[in-house]
This record gives structure tokens, C-alpha cells and sequence, in this order.
């Protein structure tokens, strides 16, 4: 893939990145905030503390949340085109389409869903400050894991599908993935912070909707990247100018 081709699939990964970032938005928005203002709701009817605001809660969940999204949909957008234009043609023979589709869905399970079921998303009111580095660290290990064992296992498949055809070699390459996985979660240390008195309908649509968050955005990036990409490369022919017959000249 020349430099021309691989630059066009970045600019139409930022692209897509920035259209599924808008989808993403609505989301967050319609199912998200609500149940972030009733976290901080319950975080103020318990906490004896009261810190000063330092920027509004209307600005953080407009344009505050905006900026984020979007521009969060903007980087992930330009890493995935770049990690498509290495993947076309070496995951299978898909069109540029199905590539598109199959990478996204890879990737939200991989970057999202994995470290998502061991250190799922809080809301507002739940976690220690004091740990706040040890979690991230924790859940960027996991993120980090998931993704490489995610790459070994892709690289597992096709070493075995000569030997095994394509359909063994899956199944045998996602059982592997899933039982060191399965020993990474078992291993890693878990983290419960969650107060006792915390509702757990709350808790639950939160982390509901962050996981439809990363869904809609990760979907809506695969259908949108791999529309874009499909054109790029493999364009239609152009149809005819004219309808009509031209006459031979004699």
C-alpha cells in the first residue's frame, strides 16, 4: 500500500472517528448524564464535604462532554485507519468493508469490553481518591494485555488454519485467547470500592450506558470507515457520459 493510499484511509479514519464521536454524543447525553447527575446527587447527600466548583456541571456536560467525545473520536479514528491499512489483506481475504467491520468489532472487544468485565466504569461518588493511580494503572494493564493477546491470537489462527482450515484455527485461537484471559482476571487484583448504601439500579445503567457508548462509537466508526474505504479502493466504474449512439464516420 503506497503512502498516497495509506495518507487518504487516515483522513477518512478522522473522519469517520469524528462522525461516530457525534453518534457516541447523543448517547452519552441521553443515557449517560442523567445518571451522573444522580451519582453527584448522591455524592452531595453523603459526603459532608463540599468542595467549590470549579467549572459548572452545565459546561461539563455539554461542552465539556462534546469536546471529549469528539475528540476521542477524532484520535481512535486516525489509530484504527492506520492499524486497518496494516491489517488489509492480512486478516483474510475480506473486502475492504468487511475489514472495516471485522477490526472494529476486534477492537471494541479487545480495547473496551476485556478490561471493561474485570474494571468496569463508575460513576461520580464511587472510588477512593488515594488509589485513583493504582486503578488506571491497573486497568491500562489490562487494556494493554487484552490488546497484544488479542494481535497473538490473530497471528495463532492463521499459523494453524494450513494445518487445521480456517474455521478449527478460530475456534482455536479464541479459546486460547479466552483462558489466558481468563488467568489474567483471576491473577490481576480486583478493585470494589463501590459504597454499600450505593443504588445498585444506578450503578448498573451507568455502566450500561458507558458500554453503549463504546458500542455505537465503535459501530458507527465500522460502518462509516468501511463505506469510505470500500470507495477508495475499490471505485466504481464510471458510467458512460451518454446514452446515445455515436455514429461511425466514413
Amino acid at each position: 500500500m503506497n503512502s498516497a493510499t495509506v495518507r487518504n484511509l487516515l483522513v477518512r479514519g478522522m473522519l469517520a472517528g469524528l462522525a461516530a464521536g457525534v453518534l457516541a454524543l447523543v448517547v452519552a447525553y441521553l443515557l449517560g448524564e442523567p445518571n451522573v447527575d444522580k451519582a453527584i446527587s448522591f455524592e452531595e447527600a453523603h459526603s459532608h464535604e463540599h468542595e467549590m466548583e470549579v467549572v459548572s456541571r452545565s459546561l461539563q456536560s455539554t461542552a465539556g462532554l462534546a469536546t471529549g467525545v469528539l475528540v476521542y473520536g477524532v484520535a481512535f479514528g486516525g489509530i484504527a485507519a492506520l492499524a486497518y491499512c496494516f491489517a488489509l489483506g492480512r486478516v483474510g481475504r475480506f473486502s475492504p468493508r468487511a475489514t472495516a467491520l471485522l477490526l472494529s468489532g476486534c477492537a471494541l472487544l479487545a480495547v473496551y469490553v476485556v478490561p471493561f468485565l474485570k474494571y468496569p466504569a463508575n460513576p461520580p461518588s464511587v472510588g477512593n481518591a488515594d488509589t485513583i493511580g493504582k486503578r488506571t494503572t491497573l486497568y491500562f494493564l489490562m487494556m494493554l494485555l487484552s490488546v497484544l493477546l488479542a494481535v497473538a491470537a490473530t497471528l495463532l489462527g492463521k499459523r494453524l488454519a494450513p494445518g487445521l482450515g480456517t474455521w478449527w484455527a478460530t475456534v482455536v485461537a479464541v479459546a486460547a485467547f479466552a483462558v489466558v484471559i481468563g488467568l489474567a482476571y483471576e491473577f490481576l487484583p480486583a478493585v470494589n470500592e463501590v459504597p454499600k448504601d450505593f443504588p445498585a439500579t444506578l450503578l448498573w445503567r451507568f455502566r450500561l450506558s458507558a458500554l453503549a457508548i463504546q458500542a455505537v462509537l465503535w459501530t458507527g466508526f465500522g460502518l462509516l470507515f468501511g463505506e469510505l474505504a470500500e470507495r477508495l479502493l475499490n471505485p466504481k466504474p464510471a458510467a458512460a457520459t451518454s446514452g446515445r449512439t455515436v455514429p461511425a464516420s466514413h
